[in-house]
C-alpha cells in the first residue's frame, strides 16, 4: 500500500515513515509543505495520504485544504488527517462529499502504533475512522437536542459514536459486549431516525456520521 506522508516536523515525519514501513507500508513521498504534498499527490496518486493539518507556507490549514483539492480532483482518495487539537470543522469537511476513505485522529494517537496503523489501513479501504474525542465532546454538546440525532436513544448514540470511529457492526458488538444481530437492529434504526433511505450499508453509515458531526444539521 502506497503513502503520501505530509508532516512538517522532521522527528515525527521521520517516526512515522519508520512506523509504516515497519507494517509493509511503501512510502512513496515524505513532505513538509503544502506545495510539495498538492505535487506529491497529483503526480504519485498513492492509495492514502496522511496529512498534518497545518502545513508550511501558511501553517493554518494548508494540508486539510491540500487534501480537500485532491479528493475534487481524484474523488475518493483516502485521506487521514492529523492534528494537534480537536477542530470539528475539519471533520465535517473531510465527510462533506459523504464518499467515505476519510480519517480525523489527533497526533496523540500516532502513539498508539495499533490504533494509529489499524486507522490508515482502515481510510485506506474507504472507511472512516474518526477520533473519539471529537466523537465526545459532540456528544457532550448535542444533550438534549431536539434535531434529528435528539430523538436517539443513549444506547443508540453509544452505537453511532463507535460508527463514528470507523468500527464494524461486529466490532461494536464486541466493544458492547451484545451480539452483532443486537447492532444491526440499532443501526437500522440509527439510520430511520436519521432519514436516510435505504441504499447501501457503508454509505449510510457515512452519512450517519455526517449527520452526527455537522453542528449546522
Amino acid at each position: 500500500m502506497r503513502v503520501v506522508l505530509a508532516e512538517d516536523l522532521f522527528l515525527l515525519r521521520d517516526g512515522l515513515v519508520r512506523l509504516l514501513q515497519a507494517h509493509d507500508f511503501e512510502i512513496a513521498a515524505a513532505v513538509e509543505s503544502g506545495p510539495e504534498l498538492t505535487a506529491a499527490l497529483a503526480e504519485l496518486r498513492p492509495d492514502v495520504a496522511v496529512v498534518d493539518v497545518r502545513l508550511p507556507p501558511t501553517h493554518t490549514d494548508e494540508g486539510l485544504q491540500c487534501a480537500l483539492k485532491a479528493r475534487r480532483d481524484r474523488p475518493g482518495l483516502p485521506v487521514l488527517v492529523l492534528s494537534q487539537h480537536v477542530e470539528q470543522l475539519y471533520a465535517r469537511e473531510l465527510l462533506a462529499d459523504g464518499s467515505g476513505g476519510v480519517g480525523y485522529l489527533l497526533k496523540d494517537r500516532v502513539f498508539d502504533a495499533e490504533q494509529f496503523v489499524d486507522a490508515v489501513r482502515r481510510v485506506a479501504a474507504g472507511g472512516t475512522a474518526m477520533d473519539p474525542q471529537v466523537i465526545q465532546q459532540l456528544l457532550s454538546r448535542r444533550a438534549g437536542d431536539d434535531r434529528p440525532l435528539g430523538r436517539l436513544t443513549p444506547r443508540e448514540l453509544e452505537v453511532l459514536e463507535l460508527m463514528a470511529q470507523g468500527r464494524s457492526n461486529a466490532a461494536i458488538a464486541e466493544k458492547l459486549v451484545v451480539t452483532e444481530r443486537a447492532i444491526a437492529k440499532h443501526t437500522s434504526n440509527i439510520f430511520s431516525k436519521l432519514g436516510l433511505e435505504v441504499s447501501d450499508d457503508d454509505n449510510r453509515r457515512v452519512l450517519a456520521v455526517l449527520a452526527y458531526l455537522d453542528q449546522d444539521r
